[in-house]
């Protein structure tokens, strides 16, 4: 309960559209109210129709009301749900609708300070799912619990006022199925369902980043190492659904017997209360039958409370994005031409990590030096690209260029980087348009030059439309190769003295990788660039070697001092080369 509190505490995104739509929920948790009190008046109404017809009374009068009540609570009961359903979702779509709204303006205001805040990984889980479970938050959990609550409240008023004892019993036996059962769902099945969340969005990562190193796995003969790697979170995830299974079906189970002792409770009370005459006699079936429709909201509320833990997360994130208000680095412009990068004893870790992703690095890089940043998936690579560019600021240390802070050239980062990565960003138009990004103001003639610069002007040429051709919607008219010798195109056209190389051969055979590199550093030798990779091959292109393990650089010289002094080095050096 405390942390439901703190949870809407300073909510922005909840409480804020409950009362904005209030009109429209009072109408939906009505309509879900009558749907189920519609199913319950049927079955009293059936239970009271077959004794009195049992009874074989001399006129149809006597049974043509309870006749007619059948037909009408018959057609209310699926009339009632189905404009519940409309009406329901109705109001979540309109919700939703403002939270689109909302989370995109904040993005927009403040695109900067939430980069910087969050993990690129976060912002997709905002924009993917958060809202989703939020809309679910109303569907599966709120209106059930609240129709849910009604309708156990109706039941021990109701039948309290006709006896206070029986509804004490009313009180006590659906209690344990609308607050005992959903409080220990959430204790339990809840708290399972917020694990494998974690152990699915780890297992995603790490399997993204594998496969992308699986040419790694392959040359190194680990094969079946990387298969088995896999295995120990599916079979996670598995136990947890399994044990997630076997607890529905006893809280299922639970719930049924608590709907039964109830059912002889007031079948016991009734068979007391009302078999004084043969025509209140007809009156036991009504009221034993009456609390089966109920069954199905009761069981919505455990169900709903259960996946609350995954919903307050989402809700506290997006909270959070209100709360991020960093202030921005006052911009200004590089004072001359550059000369030295200096990473001065960095330290940084996401606002919701519990470990340092870099610690205390320091280097500095000089224009024409090229550096390789090596080390396994998660070692922080990443990450320290991000801050290099300035898309995170480190908690401690700084980052500069000529002695001014990264954070404060943003406005003029692209004239600073250039930056080729595994997957090159390629739009659905044409290859002179797509090459023209890297420089808005270059001529076709400068464009044309990059193309062939890199080696594309033949196989452009030969294209019916040559230069006007389509690239398609991520570049999928070409072959992965010639995607990065087009976004080297643009490098080019761009002219930044920092080039960063995050991966661009990952998803390349041996032979194309080889022949991109050597043209990359071939065409950018005047050119500070900064490659991470996962391997070795090409390594002899550059001047320094830095091995990342856990944040920090273990392992650093160059590849001719690396291979004499260190062991490891010639180990993987001579991997890569087949020896």
């Amino acid at each position: 309960m405390k942390r439901l509190k703190e949870t809407f505490a300073n909510d922005t995104w909840v409480m804020p559209y409950l009362r904005k739509y209030k009109g429209l929920l009072i109408l939906v948790l009505f309509l879900g109210f009558m749907t189920f009190f519609s199913g319950g008046a049927l079955m009293f109404n059936s239970g009271y129709l077959i004794s009195e017809a049992a009874r074989q009374p001399s006129s149809i009068i006597y049974i043509y009301v309870p006749v007619v009540l059948a037909r009408a609570f018959g057609i209310a009961r699926p009339s009632f749900r189905y404009v519940e359903r409309l009406t329901s979702h109705n109001w979540v779509l309109k919700i939703v609708s403002d939270f689109r709204k909302k989370l995109y303006e904040s993005v927009e205001k403040k695109a900067s300070a939430i980069q910087r805040s969050h993990q690129t990984g976060d912002i997709l889980s905002i924009l993917a799912d958060d809202i989703e479970h939020i809309e679910n938050l109303y569907l599966r959990t709120v209106f059930p619990m609240v129709i849910g609550w009604l309708l156990y409240l109706f039941i021990v008023i109701g039948v309290g006022s006709l006896n206070w004892v029986v509804g004490l019993l009313m009180l006590l036996l659906l209690g344990v199925i609308v607050i005992i059962l959903p409080l220990a769902s959430v204790a339990t099945n809840g708290v399972r369902e917020y694990q494998q969340h974690q152990i699915q969005h780890q297992f995603y990562t790490n399997l993204t980043d594998e496969v992308l190193g699986l040419g790694d796995w392959l040359i190194s003969g680990r094969y079946h190492d990387f298969i088995n790697l896999q295995k120990k979170p599916i079979k996670e995830i598995a136990q947890l659904r399994r044990k997630d299974h076997y607890y529905q079906w006893w809280r299922s189970f639970l719930v049924q017997f608590m709907v039964l002792l109830t059912t002889i409770t007031l079948l016991v009370w009734a068979a007391n209360s009302f078999t004084a005459t043969k025509s209140l006699a007809n009156w036991v079936a009504a009221f034993a039958l009456a609390i089966f429709p109920a069954v199905s909201p009761f069981l919505n509320i455990s169900q709903g409370a259960s996946e609350w833990p995954v919903y307050r997360r989402s809700i506290e994130r997006v909270n959070q994005l209100d709360k991020d208000n960093v202030t921005p680095t006052k911009q200004v412009a590089l004072k001359a031409s550059f000369k030295q990068l200096d990473i001065d004893n960095v330290t940084f870790k996401y606002p919701d990590g519990d470990r340092d992703i870099v610690k205390n690095i320091s280097m500095t890089i000089h224009p024409g030096e090229k550096v390789a940043l090596l080390g396994p998936s998660g070692t922080g690579k990443s990450t320290f690209l991000k801050l290099l560019v300035g898309d995170l600021i480190p908690n401690t240390g700084k980052i500069e260029i000529n002695g001014q802070s990264v954070a404060a050239l943003q406005n003029v980062r692209s004239s600073l980087y250039g930056i080729l990565d595994q997957q090159p960003y390629l739009f659905d138009t044409t290859v002179m348009n797509n090459v023209r990004l890297g420089n808005v103001n270059a001529t076709d003639e400068e464009i044309k030059q990059a193309i062939a610069a890199v080696g594309l002007k033949d196989l452009i040429e030969s294209l019916p439309d040559q230069y006007d051709t389509e690239v398609q919607e991520a570049g999928k008219r070409f072959s992965g190769g010639e995607r990065q010798r087009l976004s080297l195109a643009r490098i080019l056209l761009q002219d930044a003295p920092i080039i960063i190389l995050d991966e661009p051969t990952v998803s390349l055979d041996p032979i194309t990788e080889k022949k991109l590199l050597d043209r990359v550093f071939a065409l950018l030798q005047d050119k500070t660039i900064i490659w991470v990779t996962h391997h070795l091959a090409g390594i002899n292109h550059v001047d320094q070697v830095r091995f990342m393990e856990n944040g920090r650089f273990d392992m650093q010289g160059s590849p001719q001092e690396l291979y004499k002094q260190e062991p490891r080095f010639r180990q993987l050096y001579d991997l890569d080369r087949g020896r």
